[in-house]
């Protein structure tokens, strides 16, 4: 599977900023950064989130405003309409979420995981650096 065509689904309070229900809390540290790499890789990322009505429309907003604008809203594709026949269980690749057993692992980890990332370990600067 090519994974620049993935879906990802997003969680936003918790996740993409700090849970302060129902207002929008603080912006989690990378999380729009890594979010627009991901588009920018090709990734299609779904909002999936508790929110709805005004409050839904709150953090869409908040997304724009930061540069994300998302393939889906609450739902697996844009075209999707809710029939209550059906199960709401999203259809993604991955889930980013901050109700994953352990907790969120925070945005510089999820980019780490994603990309494959592992950065380059900093040299020691010691008095024998000059031997290397």
């Amino acid at each position: 599977m090519n994974t620049n065509n993935l879906i990802i689904a997003v969680d936003f309070d918790g996740t993409i900023v700090e849970d302060a229900y129902p207002k929008i809390g603080t912006t989690q540290l990378f999380a729009f950064e890594t979010l627009r790499k991901l588009q920018s890789e090709g990734y299609r990322l779904i909002l999936w989130t508790y929110r709805s009505g005004t409050k839904l429309k709150e953090a869409v907003t908040f997304c724009k405003e930061n540069g994300i604008e998302f393939y889906a809203v609450n739902k697996s594709f844009p075209e999707e309409h809710f029939d209550p026949k059906y199960s709401r269980k999203i259809n993604a690749d991955l889930f980013i979420d901050d109700r994953n057993i352990g907790g969120f692992i925070g945005w510089t980890e999820v980019y780490k995981h994603i990309f494959n990332y592992t950065p380059e370990p900093k040299k020691k600067k010691g008095f024998f650096a000059f031997l290397k």
